[in-house]
């Protein structure tokens, strides 16, 4: 249904080698999740492969696609630009690629935040950012030790992480990621506990 291969030539143009090997690793690591997890496997993958289309341009040129496909930025996305990326990633896939499978959408515009009520395929591609092949972050590996324990416990400590690690850099936290944080308590892990 996706041609993927045009994808992969759309972000080696786009993308530094190395940001677009993330990519690809990336991508691999989602569609993996996806067999795992039951999920779609393409859709995975697409999401996983454009999950950083945006990620090397400029901040007008992000602007640019975030309005063109009618999306905009909080207030507090638009004063830092470290959030646009993920916006103006989903933007591109709509409005230039026409791409309009939310999953598929969404998985873009929430992997690096995370959210509320995350679908499965939102936290895969989250998760697959976390753990992908060219990862290699101090607690890498106890991050791909959790998400093979379980989907669940892999996005806890994600989210855990990144709250740790955005407040040890004294740097803006996200409030999607504070609410992806406790929908996670509530719905996962307060239950174990009643």
């Amino acid at each position: 249904m996706y041609n993927i291969d045009e994808y992969v030539d759309l972000i080696r143009e786009r993308l530094s080698d190395y940001r677009f090997h993330h990519s690809m690793c990336v991508a691999k690591s989602a569609k993996e999740l996806a067999k795992r997890y039951g999920a779609d496997p393409e859709k995975a993958e697409v999401a996983g492969v454009l999950h950083d289309v945006m990620k090397e341009s400029t901040k007008e040129e992000q602007l640019e696609v975030i309005e063109k496909a009618g999306m905009s930025l909080t207030e507090l996305e638009k004063s830092h630009k470290k959030f646009y990326h993920q916006v103006s990633g989903a933007a591109f896939a709509k409005a230039e690629l026409k791409i309009t499978d939310s999953e598929i959408l969404n998985a873009i515009r929430y992997h690096t935040t995370g959210c509320a009520n995350m679908s499965l395929m939102e936290q895969i591609v989250y998760l697959a950012d976390f753990i992908s092949d060219d990862r290699d972050y101090d607690d890498v590996d106890i991050m791909r030790q959790k998400v093979d324990a379980s989907r669940e416990e892999g996005m806890l400590y994600a989210t855990r992480y990144t709250i740790v690690s955005v407040i040890n850099k004294g740097a803006i936290l996200h409030p999607d990621t504070v609410d992806a944080y406790n929908w996670l308590i509530k719905t996962y892990f307060d239950k174990r506990k009643g």
